[in-house]
């Protein structure tokens, strides 16, 4: 009995210090809504109640992946504070131009300066931080819908490229922005931290739902899985397609290659059970009450499913 109550004793205790470590890898308490996490290298996760930002923090300064709505900024701004301390923000990246993404632009990019000048005779700071994203996205956000544009003039990209990839040196470590054409909607990039071995979809890639294609904004089925494939190209797993590279959706939890494979598998499954009914006559609605997505409603909801398989269904021609 009494060896008995030493290990339970022992094991209370371990579960206590394991505790305290997982909280101090975990850093300070994040603000209400907010989740802060370590994926790899110099690179967290800041995870918000709509959507997930990348925070790269080194001797440079800060660079932030999207910043998520504009009611959640001042929250990721704190949250940003804490992981860098006085360091400035430098740049911050666009996945794509939906507002849960870019909506904290403007406040994020002003709460940072830009190196303007060389080394030599010191270095010239300019205020606010670049916003960097494809030029489809600047588009987007510049645009008149009614009366006004999507974002202030102060939260537009100041830096934007048409290229299929773009470089980038900064902390130390190369970093690829990958257009996917023709995906969630016709500006989504990939952005690869090629040190820490992170990639950050934006929303080709959502472990909460099923894909949100943006038809308005030139979005194809398509498209999702030419993006996921090269999701999958760049990254390198540990062992049986998992562990290794660090995959950060849109929204949801941190994954790996074998995730996006899951992923991308389902898209294409559906994908073609649509085209086969659309080949066989069948309307939105025949296709709709034929359920193609069955089997993933238990995981991504009917709504998500339904919303899908609609725009899948118009993307592939059918009427």
């Amino acid at each position: 009995m009494a060896r008995m109550r030493t290990a339970w004793a022992l094991a209370v205790v371990g579960a206590v210090c394991a505790i305290g470590v997982v909280q101090a890898q975990r850093g300070p308490t994040p603000a209400a809504g907010m989740d802060v996490l370590k994926v790899r290298g110099q690179v967290y996760l800041v995870a918000g109640p709509a959507s997930n930002a990348l925070v790269q923090v080194g001797d440079q300064g800060v660079l932030v992946v999207d910043t998520m709505r504009e009611q959640d900024a001042d929250a990721l701004l704190a949250e940003i504070r804490k992981l860098a301390g006085n360091k400035p923000i430098r740049y911050v990246l666009n996945t794509h131009a939906h507002l849960d993404h870019v909506g904290g632009n403007a406040k994020v990019s002003s709460a940072g300066t830009q190196l303007v000048g060389g080394n030599f005779g010191g270095q010239v700071q300019g205020d606010h931080a670049f916003i960097v994203a494809h030029e489809k996205v600047l588009a987007a956000l510049s645009a008149k819908t009614g009366a006004a544009p999507m974002l202030p003039f102060a939260g537009w990209p100041t830096d934007t490229f048409f290229q299929n990839e773009k470089d980038m040196y900064f902390n130390g470590e190369g970093i690829q922005l990958i257009y996917g054409p023709k995906a969630h909607t016709d500006g989504d990039v990939l952005v690869w931290f090629r040190g820490s071995d992170v990639i950050a979809t934006g929303d080709v890639f959502d472990t909460t739902r099923m894909p949100l294609i943006d038809l308005a904004r030139g979005g194809h089925v398509n498209g999702v899985i030419e993006a996921l494939n090269r999701v999958i190209d760049v990254a390198i797993s540990e062992q049986f397609t998992e562990g290794g590279t660090r995959i950060v959706p849109g929204a949801g939890r941190i994954c790996d290659e074998f995730d996006v494979v899951e992923y991308r598998d389902m898209v294409t499954i559906v994908r073609d059970r649509v085209q086969t009914m659309i080949k066989k006559g069948m309307t939105l609605a025949q296709v709709q009450s034929a359920r193609p997505a069955f089997e993933y409603i238990p995981r991504y909801g009917a709504a998500s499913a339904v919303a899908f398989v609609d725009a899948a269904y118009k993307n592939l021609g059918g009427r």
